[in-house]
């Protein structure tokens, strides 16, 4: 069980069997409806306790054990603040908001953002998600990469909060996402499976060839090809960071546009001058979260939600339909 007790979150309960071997920080951030660099800095600064005894936040839960503790529930810095910005509201109710972000919005605020975000524009349009989750990103049980549209669920309730966090991390939803990506597949459809850990040289980035590191598995399959590029539809088994731009570069079909994975010199092998110029203008990686599907919080009831292919992606297909054969099936 954990309850809200002025500006802490308190926690006293036993660990599951579907819970066993976990992380103590990741158990916390389920559980809590907390980021997991913030349930790390509770247990690090020893305000919860495994069986009585202090732990590290690496530490592996057993089925049984008794998780107590307290989390303040206090910003990490300015807390975030309403602004009004357009939002494109695809569902709502008293439990969850099913949002189509577009490209360019960063979903909650960091060390280079400070406004402009998802979570400005949702405190302001529900203001009483300021108290759901983590106070530094309120309603955030997931996230889209800053350059990557689509839909997004956010959570209007703590309990609405954990439910959904709870299945994220267990990988029960389904997502399907659209890319338009380098070259040409010799198959129709596949699977990538790898480990995926951050870039040894470069902390910012990830990569999946990694002798260690968390399972990351996307299913892949041809929607149209041209003479340069193929739309791919992809559905995740898992949600790891930048999964699908680093599963889809390390095969050699990096997504196009991609500013941190893609390749630099590629675009002069593009014969099409005008498309070659409109490629090397792309201001960002053509990745969209087509479909989400989730089981509703409140009623377990399964929904699916989806944001249609957006104009910039679509302008791109078009382009490439006038250079040169057009697309092939």
């Amino acid at each position: 069980m954990h309850h809200e007790e002025g500006q802490a979150r308190v926690i006293d309960t036993l660990v599951s069997t579907e819970e066993a071997g976990s992380r103590l920080d990741a158990f916390l951030a389920a559980r809590l409806g907390v980021s997991r660099s913030m349930a790390a800095k509770a247990v690090q600064g020893g305000n919860v306790v495994v069986d009585g005894d202090a732990r590290k936040p690496s530490f592996r839960l057993k089925q049984g054990m008794r998780v107590q503790g307290a989390l303040a529930l206090k910003a990490q810095g300015p807390a975030p603040a309403p602004q009004e910005i357009a939002l494109e509201v695809l569902f709502e109710d008293a439990s969850i908001v099913v949002i189509n972000k577009p490209a360019g919005m960063t979903v909650h605020h960091g060390a280079a953002t400070k406004g402009g975000t998802l979570v400005n524009a949702i405190l302001a349009r529900y203001p009483e998600i300021a108290s759901v989750g983590d106070p530094d990103r309120p309603g955030i049980v997931h996230r889209l990469d800053k350059l990557t549209s689509g839909v997004m669920v956010v959570a209007r309730t703590s309990e609405a909060h954990a439910a959904l966090a709870r299945a994220f991390k267990a990988h029960e939803h389904a997502r399907v996402y659209l890319a338009v990506c380098w070259g040409r597949m010799t198959r129709e459809r596949g699977t990538i499976e790898t480990l995926m850990a951050r870039n040894p040289r470069d902390r910012t980035r990830m990569t999946s060839r990694a002798a260690k590191g968390r399972r990351a598995v996307t299913h892949w399959e041809v929607v149209r090809q041209w003479d340069d590029f193929t739309l791919l539809r992809l559905r995740l088994e898992t949600g790891r960071t930048h999964q699908i731009r680093v599963h889809l570069a390390d095969a050699g079909h990096p997504v196009a546009g991609d500013p941190v994975y893609g390749p630099r010199r590629r675009c002069r092998t593009i014969k099409d001058p005008r498309l070659r110029s409109y490629v090397e203008g792309l201001g960002r990686q053509m990745l969209h979260a087509h479909v989400l599907g989730i089981r509703h919080p409140a009623t377990d009831t399964f929904m699916e939600f989806s944001a249609d292919i957006p104009s910039d992606m679509q302008s791109f297909m078009h382009v490439m339909d006038m250079a040169g054969s057009g697309p092939a099936s």
